[in-house]
């Protein structure tokens, strides 16, 4: 049974091969999207239980598309992490401010990843019970 499905918005395939290596090897379910644009239309068809999305894409940023999965009834409450290079000195506020949940910063620390997913997902998961 798979511990959560999770949507990776990520328009780079290598960073997107490794994060759903990752996921998967310990349990997770794992879609994809290649820019914001599509990110958001798969969050709302899809709705999985968590969204890592780059914050650098082409079509529509990961800032932009942020704001738009939370401005949506039926995704608001979808945790969701920026997973990103961007590590200058307010990034990470920036990132927060336009709705993401939480930062995971490039390059990924495969401990920290996989605890803060799964920490994402449960806290989700007790707010919906």
């Amino acid at each position: 049974m798979s511990k959560g499905r999770i949507l990776i918005i990520e328009d780079n395939e290598d960073n997107f091969q490794l994060v759903r290596f990752l996921l998967e090897r310990d349990g997770f379910e794992v879609i994809s999207a290649v820019n914001g644009r599509e990110g958001v239309e798969t969050a709302i068809r899809e709705k999985p239980d968590l969204i890592l999305m780059d914050l650098s894409m082409p079509e529509m940023d990961g800032w932009t598309a942020a704001q738009k999965i939370k401005a949506e009834p039926e995704t608001k409450a979808i945790p969701l992490l920026a997973l990103t290079a961007h590590t200058l000195p307010g990034d990470r506020m920036r990132a927060l401010e336009a709705g993401c949940d939480g930062y995971i910063s490039k390059p990924i620390n495969v401990e920290y990843l996989i605890k803060t997913v799964s920490s994402s997902i449960g806290k989700a998961r007790k707010q919906s019970d």
